[in-house]
């Protein structure tokens, strides 16, 4: 079981940019001991054989043909605006 010192969990805190009270580190320690116990027992599983995964349902991604076009849809993309102007999208200021 690897244990986290205060001094350990003090510099986690820093690095990550939130502020544990004092009081509060030894609980900090014990969690942060308690995922590291976790991902040594996930260590122990076998996963000889298992291809890696990028997602738990097997889905592939919907491919186009990579085609250039000439586009030329100007005024039927600018029919879905709220607000066009002069072959533009208008939108409201927001810079003084």
């Amino acid at each position: 079981m690897s244990e986290i010192d205060l001094e350990t969990a003090r510099k986690v805190a820093h690095l990550a940019r939130i502020a544990v009270p004092e009081d509060n580190l030894p609980a900090l320690a014990q969690e942060l001991s308690q995922i590291l116990t976790f991902m040594e027992e996930l260590n122990e599983v076998d996963v000889e054989g298992v291809e890696p995964m990028t997602s738990v349902t097997p889905m592939r991604l919907k491919r186009r043909k990579d085609a250039v076009t000439d586009g030329d849809m100007q005024p039927k993309i600018l029919s879905n605006a709220p607000d066009a102007r002069e072959g533009f999208f208008a939108v409201p200021k927001v810079v003084e």
